[in-house]
């Protein structure tokens, strides 16, 4: 895995985790975070390969629309 993918990761990670504090929930284990981080990378990726767009804006939109489980 590339550094800037471990990047995007560590940001979607941290994403998470500030949308777990907003709402008052409790975050899951650490592994679960990464799972979650991992496969939003992965979803932005794809999105921005079908759609066009910008990697970072897309993981910030789909923290703040979705609700982490």
């Amino acid at each position: 895995m590339g550094f800037i993918r471990r990047q995007e990761e560590k940001f979607a990670l941290q994403l998470l985790q500030w949308q777990y504090n907003k709402t008052g929930q409790s975050a899951p284990d650490p592994a679960s975070l990464e799972r979650q981080a991992k496969i939003l990378v992965a979803d932005a990726h794809r999105i921005a390969r079908e759609r066009g767009g910008n990697i970072i804006a897309i993981l910030k939109e789909a923290v703040t629309k979705e609700r982490p489980d």
